[in-house]
């Protein structure tokens, strides 16, 4: 299996590298830089501390925590946010409060987890006509699901 590798720059003494807590784990986790603190309802960016270099040709996505969800109704907007490979600002991550309680995030908490994946890239075609498909045009509850 191939290597990838991440680079990561701290910007923040406080910084916490992102990591993986278990082997086999598919995200690394992400740590708060800051505290901050989200009323109900309330969104907020909380900052990481870090910069990234992504490997060619992969994308990084910023998924919630499950546990931050079920414990806590915290969970990441615009999800899963995109990271694309060129960016090289600080990675940000978007927390709303979906609970009836303050939450309060701490320095040093994890906040969200980061996959890295592959993107693959296309050549847009423009068509006069598409391929019939077994769904075809059905949308939103096609498969018959409740």
């Amino acid at each position: 299996m191939e290597e990838y590798i991440l680079k990561i720059r701290k910007i923040n003494d406080k910084a916490i590298l992102p990591n993986y807590a278990h082997e086999g784990d598919a995200g690394l986790d992400l740590y708060a830089v800051e505290g901050l603190v989200l009323n109900p309802g309330e969104r907020g960016l909380v900052h990481t501390g870090i910069q990234i270099e992504l490997p060619r040709n992969t994308e990084a996505q910023i998924r919630p925590r499950s546990g931050l969800a079920l414990k806590n109704g915290i969970t990441t907007l615009n999800s899963p946010g995109t990271i694309d490979e060129g960016y090289r600002g600080e990675i940000g991550v978007i927390l709303i409060n979906h609970s009836q309680e303050v939450f309060k995030v701490d320095q040093g908490m994890k906040i969200a987890q980061m996959v890295i994946k592959p993107v693959f890239k296309v050549n847009v075609v423009e068509e006069t006509e598409l391929s019939n498909s077994e769904r075809s045009e059905r949308g939103f509850g096609s498969s018959g699901i409740r």
